[in-house]
């Protein structure tokens, strides 16, 4: 294990590595402003792109949009461009004396903060930049990584971390230090509960279009609204708690009419795709949906307890005014508290064999399969999502990685 000085010495190193070459005004683009987006941004919303591929987002970037989110899955996809196969090598030599395992995880670090640079050059924004998968259930490891996130761009980088028990205090201790969090994965207005009371970060999520798609997948109903219906409890969940410290975002969407039942979101960040529809389909006619009465036409919402996804139970209340009175320094303590709370549905039990049919089942977990675990309360959809999402990230983080390896000698 390297010592705490030769740990600060590569940190550095690897500072001054990602950074160079990166003139952050000098290829700046000089976006024009667009009625369109321009009347959502009046309606309250901030507007910001899901990608990270540089071409596409000049296509839809106009002076009204403001912040670029990345992820493990759309990094790989620029790095399996081979963009990065030159600047890969340059960093193994830097971190040669590691283990192997260590080596990949420096040089997958590099490689978001180097294109989160690159975004930030091009487009002057906010970039959520996103820890490495292996770091999920590490806190020590995701706070050192974050602050040196940090420190490569305090003026604009915004540390993505997913909301597990570990994670949710990691982010609370890197936002007491001032640095801006991405509190990510979330899906129902009581996970953004647990995560205002817990992390307190700048901005939370619902991935709204997983939500539609578990319901549309499996012919569960009429997925309309569902995910919105989330997007918007959780928005006023967590205004009534901080006043609008904490930001919602609505991710995950999968077409440009969402936009417009969105309206009045703090910020909502869309595919290229999606901003493209959203300009050739929609009137660009915009009004706050935060009071909007959404109706969701879905048979036996009981037995899906759909209600986890808007509702705050009784339970979930006392839990949250405990741990705002005595703040859990651990994700074990966290985790112990939430379970004893009578809230164990949001951070289950689960076999080795369960977790390894999330990973399986990709970003939707099958229903059939969990269907009576539901209805039973031992786990709920927000539960089954979060954790796909952790594992279809992971399994993204390690195409990347597997791209790391190659080249690490070339």
């Amino acid at each position: 294990m390297a010592t705490s000085s030769a740990a600060s010495d590569l940190a550095t190193r690897m500072h001054e590595l990602v950074r160079s070459g990166v003139d952050m005004g000098k290829d700046r683009l000089k976006p024009v402003s667009s009625p369109f987006w321009a009347g959502l941004v009046k309606a309250g919303t901030q507007c910001w792109l899901d990608t990270g591929d540089i071409a596409a987002a000049e296509k839809s970037w106009t002076s009204e949009f403001s912040g670029l989110t990345t992820n493990n899955t759309l990094l790989n996809k620029e790095v399996q461009t081979g963009v990065y196969d030159t600047f890969i090598p340059e960093v193994a030599k830097l971190v040669s004396t590691l283990d192997k395992k260590q080596e990949v995880l420096e040089i997958a670090f590099a490689l978001n903060a180097r294109h989160g640079l690159r975004l930030v050059s091009r487009f002057g924004s906010w970039v959520s930049v996103e820890l490495h998968t292996d770091l999920a259930n590490d806190l020590e490891r995701s706070l050192a990584y974050g602050l040196r996130y940090h420190a490569i761009c305090p003026e604009r980088f915004i540390v993505k971390v997913p909301m597990t028990p570990s994670g949710l205090i990691a982010a609370r201790k890197l936002g007491e230090r001032g640095i801006p969090v991405n509190l990510t994965l979330g899906f129902s207005a009581r996970h953004n509960f647990l995560t205002t009371a817990v992390a307190k970060p700048r901005y939370c999520n619902v991935f709204l279009g997983r939500l539609g798609a578990y319901i549309s997948d499996f012919k569960l109903g009429d997925a309309k609204m569902v995910g919105e219906k989330a997007l918007w409890a959780s928005q006023n969940t967590i205004r009534q708690m901080n006043g609008g410290k904490t930001l919602q975002i609505a991710a995950s969407l999968r077409e440009p009419s969402q936009l417009e039942t969105l309206a009045g979101c703090d910020v909502i960040t869309m595919p290229t795709p999606v901003a493209e529809g959203g300009v050739k389909t929609l009137k660009g006619v915009w009004s706050d949906h935060a009071k909007a009465n959404l109706a969701v036409a879905v048979p036996n919402p009981e037995k899906l307890r759909l209600n986890t996804l808007w509702d705050i139970s009784d339970n979930e209340k006392k839990l949250i005014e405990s741990l705002t009175a005595k703040q859990p320094e651990s994700g074990a303590e966290l985790l112990e508290r939430i379970r004893s709370g009578g809230c164990a549905d949001l951070f289950p039990k689960l076999s080795s064999e369960d977790q390894a049919a999330i990973v399986k089942d990709g970003k939707i977990p099958k229903h059939e399969r969990w269907a009576a675990r539901i209805a039973s309360g031992e786990v709920a959809i927000d539960t089954l999502l979060n954790l796909a999402a952790l594992g279809s990230f992971t399994t993204d983080q390690a195409a990347l990685d597997a791209r790391i390896q190659k080249n690490m000698g070339a």
